[in-house]
Order: structure tokens, then sequence, then C-alpha cells
């Protein structure tokens, strides 16, 4: 499957974000879906993740209650709808798919990554 990721951009503190990333090639429906990030410096760290159907999410505690993923199968697109950012989240936003059981929580896990969406915010 293929990932393409759109939607970043620089904000301030406080603003919202959306990003989305679209799959080709393969049966979307069958990929459980998650979201990462790099900032300069650091590991790729787990942000949300979804089931194939969407029926479930997970965050890292950075961006729980902040953070929400979505899915839309019939569009073969997940969203990570960012609110009230913060300057620590500022980084390299990538999407990732994996056939296998659950989202992970660790980029070894998944198989096929989108190029990353830069995500600036300011102070």
């Amino acid at each position: 499957v293929q990932l393409q990721a759109s939607g970043g951009g620089l904000v301030q503190t406080g603003d919202s974000l959306r990003l989305s990333c679209a799959a080709s090639g393969r049966t979307f429906s069958n990929y459980n879906m998650g979201w990462f990030r790099q900032a300069p410096g650091k590991e790729r760290e787990f942000v949300a993740g979804i089931t194939r159907s969407g029926g479930a999410t997970y965050f890292a505690d950075s961006v729980k209650g902040r953070f929400t993923i979505s899915r839309d199968n019939a569009k073969n697109t997940v969203y990570l709808q960012m609110d009230s950012l913060k300057p620590e989240d500022t980084a390299v936003y990538y999407c990732a798919a994996d056939r296998v059981g659950l989202p992970q929580r660790v980029p070894s896990a998944y198989n096929y990554w989108g190029q990353g969406t830069q995500v600036t915010v300011s102070s």
C-alpha cells in the first residue's frame, strides 16, 4: 500500500491542524493505521493508532485529549485532528500501515510508511 500524508504547516500555540493520509494500491480496510512523529534529534514516536474498522483508537499520553484519529475506508484516508497544539508537538508526522493484530506503538511493527508532513507550532 502507498501512503501520502498531507496537511502540515506552521501554526501558533493553541491552534488546530488536520492531517490526512491517503492510501492506494491495496485494500485500505485491511490495515491498521498509525501516526508517528519525529522531532529533530529524537527518535520516531507513536502518536495515535486506529484499527481496521475504526472501532478502536489508541493515543500517546502526550496527545491524549487533544488529538483525534479517524478513518474513512470509503475514501481510503486516515485523519489526525490536532487541537490545542503546543510547541512540543513540532515534528515531522508520518502515517503508517500494518496488517497484523492491533495497532502497535513501535515503528518497527509497521510495513508501510508515508513520506511525512512537517508540523511547526510557534510559541
